[in-house]
């Protein structure tokens, strides 16, 4: 940490994304949650629209985009959840999506995401967790720079994992063509690299108003873990000496995500990293918890937008 003190709020593991957003009045903002009919997405999505924002829901999945709009508008009275296709995966597809948008953006969820999956490649080779966790992510952000920009004092949530401290980017072989795959090496690296997002992207666009914020849910079982069998859950807790897992509800995994995109005590703060609705503090070796100085690096968050710039241009 380059000599601020870590940002504490009044929340904590406990706190739900209903609690977070309490009193704060979202009416006239819109917003975008990625992956927003699944996991804590849903419930990301449904915090923004109680609070009056207008919502797209950013799926891969349209009917069940459409189901959760459906249940949102009916616990919340808010009309304005909208359904829009994007496979994060598919350049074309993100493409697709930013030049449909119109008008300003408020809020941008970085949130789906793929876990520990087996090898798998997008049709430019590029190995799959990286390709939809970084690529698609930074390919959406900038499609919808002007938008954000528009906006005035825009706000992105990066939702990454505890997972990033397992591996930083590594630049030499991105996507594992010299090394063996591993699910996990791979998901971790895709989790630093919303890190560095977070942070080139606040300096990047500071002038336009824009902060970006990266952050760990938690702990929380949803269809992201669907290749994680128990036993893969175990080996990693024994790994890295974690003798239990303290499971989030969904409302508590999507509160840190609201935290960020909405909280008054956050407004000008970014390239920053949280969890349970605070700023981290740095990793301490052995632990679970905190945020690896290598995903707070500036040159490494620079040299990760070039690249990125570079593969989507190539």
């Amino acid at each position: 940490m380059t000599g601020h003190m870590p940002i504490a709020t009044p929340f904590t593991a406990e706190s739900t994304a209903a609690e977070v957003i309490e009193g704060i009045d979202l009416t006239g903002r819109r917003a975008i949650v990625t992956g927003g009919a699944s996991g804590i997405g849903i419930d990301t999505a449904q915090a923004l629209a109680g609070a009056g924002a207008e919502v797209t829901l950013a799926v891969r999945n349209l009917a069940a985009g459409e189901r959760t709009a459906d249940d949102i508008i009916a616990a919340t009275g808010n009309k304005q959840v909208l359904v829009a296709p994007l496979d994060l995966a598919d350049r074309a597809s993100v493409a697709a999506f930013t030049a449909e948008w119109d008008g300003p953006l408020h809020i941008l969820v970085n949130n789906a995401g793929v876990m520990a999956c087996p090898e798998a490649r997008t049709a430019e080779g590029w190995e799959l967790q990286f390709a939809t966790n970084h690529l698609g992510h930074f390919a959406l952000a900038t499609g919808l720079h002007s938008a954000l920009a528009a906006a005035g004092g825009a706000r992105i949530a990066s939702v990454s994992s505890s997972a990033h401290l397992h591996s930083p980017v590594v630049f030499d072989d991105i996507q594992f063509r010299e090394r063996e795959y591993e699910p996990w090496a791979a998901y971790a690296q895709s989790k630093t690299a919303n890190v560095l997002f977070a942070v080139e992207a606040s300096r990047r666009w500071a002038g336009d108003g824009i902060t970006v914020n990266a952050l760990m849910p938690g702990a929380i079982r949803t269809g992201l873990q669907r290749h994680v069998t128990e036993a893969e859950l175990d080996r990693l807790r024994a790994e890295v000496g974690a003798t239990e897992v303290h499971w989030k509800t969904p409302e508590q995994g999507a509160a840190t995500s609201v935290l960020v995109v909405t909280s008054p005590l956050l407004a000008g703060v970014g390239g920053r990293y949280f969890e349970d609705c605070n700023e981290a503090e740095p990793h301490r070796p052995g632990g679970r918890r905190g945020v690896a100085a290598y995903a707070l690096d500036p040159d490494a968050a620079a040299l990760l937008w070039q690249v990125s710039v570079d593969l989507l241009a190539s």
